[in-house]
């Protein structure tokens, strides 16, 4: 398979990645702030007469499927100027997408550690809450949502390693 065609093959398999972490990770967010769902999310999303828990996911894989090619398209655009055989290419934007779900992980529960350590400390008084629902489940699943995020920002970056390693390993190989 050609380069050219792997490319948005890899941004598909991303933002498939990221969906279903999004969908996963609102069952987690879900369990420990439903009142995050009930009063932000669902009507954010205009989700009404679906189950707490699908509605959950769906909103999960609304709110994430886009960073999958956010996160992955300079990464994979890199891979694709810089490493020379397909399969080479493919394995290493496998490996990126494996990464950047596992660090975006590793922040979701730093965010959840946080949430549910931090969320009734009164310096969490500063985050403006609805006035409506249970301001410490709004504020553990939204310090989850947050740090989520943080961590596909990380992950943006992160991408890189496995293209850059994957370039150089090829340059060496070539070169004896």
């Amino acid at each position: 398979m050609s380069k050219i065609v792997i490319f948005p093959l890899l941004l598909l398999l991303a933002a498939l990645a990221a969906a279903l972490f999004g969908a996963l990770h609102n069952q987690l967010s879900f369990t420990v702030g439903p009142d995050y769902f009930y009063v932000i999310k669902f009507p954010q999303f205009g989700i009404e007469n679906m189950p707490d828990r699908l509605a959950a996911a769906w909103v999960g894989v609304q709110a994430s499927w886009w960073m999958g090619l956010f996160v992955g398209a300079p990464a994979f655009l890199f891979g694709l100027m810089t490493i020379a055989r397909s399969n080479t290419y493919f394995a290493a934007g496998l490996g990126a997408i494996f990464l950047v779900v596992i660090l975006t992980l590793g922040f979701a529960i730093m965010g959840l550690l946080a949430g549910m350590l931090f969320a009734d400390h009164p310096l969490m008084d500063r985050f403006a809450v609805p006035d409506t629902g249970n301001r410490i489940e709004i504020l553990r699943a939204a310090l989850m949502h947050n740090a989520s995020y943080l961590g596909g920002a990380v992950g943006a970056v992160a991408a890189f390693f496995p293209m850059v390693f994957a370039a150089r390993t090829e340059r060496r190989l070539n070169a004896a």
